[in-house]
C-alpha cells in the first residue's frame, strides 16, 4: 500500500507505450461503472500466507528472507475458512461487492495458478482454490467479485527491485522484465477466463519505482487493454496515488476521503472517473495479533456517509485470521453497519454526492428530488441550505415528522429539536421540481 509522489515525468513515462491512444470507455465498463457506484460500499480482503505470522501483509518486507518466509506455506492449513460465510457475513454487511487479494507484494498466489508453483494449490497441504470457492460464494449471494493484483513481487528474482523487499535475499544484480510481464498477464488471464465474472481488477505496487532515477515503463496500457478484451465489463483500478491514466475506469482514494489526504497517500486531484476510497477497520490490511483498535460502528457508519456524500464508494478492510476466520470484533461491525444499512440504505445506495461542500453538522446524499441531510453532530438545531436548494419540504427520514423550514434571503433554514446522540440522524428533503 505505501507510495511517495511521482515527478511529473515519471508518471508520464509509466504509460508511454500508448500513451497517444484516446482510452473511449466501452458499453460494458459504462454500465460496470454505473453498477459500481450506486454500490456504495464494499469489503477488502487481505488474506495470504502473510497471516500466518500475525504481523500484516508487509512482514517479507521487515528483513525476513524469501526462502525463510516460503516456509510458511507448508503450514497454511485453514481450517475454519468457509467462503459461504463470509460471503453470507459481508452480505449482511450491506456491502455489495468483495474485493479479494489473490496476489499480494509476497508473490503468492492465492489460486491455482499454472505459472508458478508458489500457490495455494501446490505449496500449501491446503490445496483448495481459494478464488475459485470466493467466486461462487460470491454469484450465490449475488455480490460483485473484484480481485487486488499487485504489480510487485518480491520474492520473484525476474521482478525489477524498486524500493521495497530489498531484504528478501533475491539477486540484485538480476531482472527481466519482459519475462515477469509476461508472468503477470498470463496470470491475469487466468484470473480473467476461470472464474466467471469479475467486475473490477484493482492493482497496487506502481509507486515501488517512484524513486527510479530513469523513469520505469509498466507498460499499463497494453495490460489495461488485454483485461478489456477477456471481460469487457472489466473495470480497472490502480491505486498508484496520482492522477488516473488512459485505460483506467475508477480511481482509488487511500485511507482517506476524495479530496482529503491526512494519511499522506491521496493527494492526487479528484477526476470524473467512479471513486473509491479503501480504509482499515483496525490500522493494519493484513492480520496483525495485537492490532485489536477497531473503529466503532459508529465511526465506520459516519466514514460511509462521508464517501457517499462526497460521491465515492467506501472500500473497507478485513484481515482474515490465519484459520480462515473472520476476526469476532470485524464480524460484531459488519453486524453493526448491515443493521444500519438495512433502514437507511435507501439514503446510501444509487444516491449522488452532496450538492454542497460538507458542512460542521455533516453532509448529504441526493437521488433524483430526494436530498438526504446526514447530521453526524450530535445537538444540531438548525442548518442552513444554499439558495440554489429549492426545498418543497422536509422531515425526518426515520419517523416522517415534519421539520420546520424558513426561506431567507440566502436560501432555506431548517429548524429541529437538538439532533440526538447516533451514528447519523436523517432528514429527508424534497426539492421542487
Amino acid at each position: 500500500m505505501k507510495k511517495l509522489l511521482f515527478s511529473a515525468i515519471a508518471a508520464l513515462s509509466i504509460f508511454s507505450t500508448s500513451a497517444a491512444d484516446k482510452y473511449v470507455p466501452s458499453e460494458e465498463v459504462k454500465r460496470s461503472q454505473k453498477e459500481f457506484s450506486a454500490d456504495r460500499f464494499g469489503i477488502f480482503i487481505h488474506w495470504g500466507i502473510y497471516s500466518m505470522f500475525g504481523q500484516g501483509e508487509w512482514y517479507l518486507n521487515y528483513g525476513v528472507r524469501a526462502d525463510e518466509y516460503a516456509k510458511a506455506a507448508k503450514g497454511f492449513y485453514p481450517v475454519d475458512f468457509n467462503a459461504e460465510e463470509w460471503a453470507k457475513a459481508i452480505k449482511g454487511s450491506g456491502a455489495r461487492y468483495i474485493c479479494f487479494t489473490s496476489r499480494h507484494h509476497d508473490g503468492f498466489s492465492m489460486w491455482d495458478t499454472k505459472q508458478s508453483d508458489y500457490n495455494i494449490m501446490k505449496a500449501t497441504p491446503f490445496k483448495r482454490d481459494i478464488i475459485k470457492e470466493l467466486s461462487d460464494a460470491c454469484r450465490k449471494e449475488d455480490l460483485k467479485l473484484h480481485l487486488y493484483y499487485s504489480h510487485i513481487d518480491w520474492t520473484r528474482p525476474d521482478y525489477p527491485r524498486g524500493r521495497t523487499g530489498l531484504k528478501t535475499g533475491r539477486d540484485s544484480t538480476y531482472s527481466d522484465w519482459n519475462k515477469y510481464y509476461k508472468f503477470m498477464n498470463a496470470q491475469l488471464t487466468e484470473l480473467l477466463t476461470n472464474y466467471g465474472p469479475i467486475r473490477a481488477i484493482w492493482f497496487d505496487g506502481v509507486w515501488d519505482h517512484d524513486q527510479d532515477s530513469v523513469p520505469f515503463d509498466w507498460q499499463l496500457r497494453p495490460q489495461y487493454d488485454m483485461i478489456h478484451r477477456l471481460q469487457p465489463a472489466c473495470l480497472i483500478g490502480n491505486n498508484h496515488h496520482i492522477t488516473p491514466f488512459e485505460g483506467e475506469d475508477i480511481q482509488i482514494f487511500e485511507r482517506d476521503a476524495p479530496g482529503e489526504n491526512t494519511a499522506g497517500l491521496s493527494g492526487q486531484d479528484i477526476s470524473r472517473l467512479p471513486l473509491e476510497t479503501c480504509q482499515t477497520m483496525n490500522g493494519m490490511w493484513g492480520y496483525k495479533a495485537i492490532d485489536t483498535n477497531y473503529k466503532s460502528t459508529t465511526e465506520l457508519i459516519r466514514f460511509l456517509v462521508k464517501t457517499a456524500g462526497l460521491g465515492a464508494n467506501l472500500l473497507l478492510n478485513i484481515g482474515p485470521q490465519p484459520n480462515g476466520e473472520l476476526p469476532a470484533t470485524a464480524l460484531d461491525r459488519l453486524r453493526g453497519m448491515g443493521e444500519w444499512l438495512k433502514i437507511n440504505g435507501e439514503t446510501i445506495y444509487g444516491t449522488e454526492g452532496s450538492p454542497f461542500a460538507e458542512q460542521p453538522w455533516g453532509t448529504a446524499t441526493r437521488n433524483g428530488e430526494r436530498l438526504f441531510l446526514h447530521i453526524i453532530k450530535p445537538g444540531t438545531t438548525e442548518i442552513h441550505l444554499p439558495s440554489d436548494i429549492k426545498v418543497r419540504k422536509a422531515e425526518i427520514f426515520s419517523s416522517r415528522i415534519p421539520v420546520e423550514t424558513r426561506k431567507t434571503k440566502n436560501g432555506t433554514v431548517l429548524h429541529m429539536e437538538a439532533t440526538p446522540d447516533v451514528p447519523d440522524h436523517i432528514i429527508e428533503v424534497t426539492l421542487k421540481k
